[in-house]
């Protein structure tokens, strides 16, 4: 399809305008136009393995911390290692 470079440009430079013109809705509507058609040609076929693979690796990193996975530590006290500033062991200053 020879002419998806252009339809690219076309919806592309249809996003600036609307930008310019400050119409924030149409402009979403063409930006997301502009990556459909990008990810449609061949140039752009790995784009959903890339953003699929950047989310698995999001996922892993935070859901330890969603989960309140805490690495095996139990109660409420700090982690070994740390102080709390300003309190002395009597709790008064």
């Amino acid at each position: 399809m020879p002419s998806a470079g252009i339809l690219i440009l076309l919806v592309a430079f249809g996003t600036w305008a609307c930008v310019k013109g400050r119409a924030a809705g149409a402009a979403a509507g063409c930006a997301a136009l502009t990556v459909l058609f990008v990810v449609a040609t061949p140039v752009g076929s790995g784009v959903p393995d890339v953003v699929a693979g950047l989310f698995s690796v999001l996922d892993r990193v935070t859901s330890p911390v969603l989960n309140d996975e805490t690495g095996g530590a139990t109660g409420d006290a700090p982690p070994a290692g740390s102080r709390t500033v300003g309190v002395e062991s009597g709790g008064r200053r």
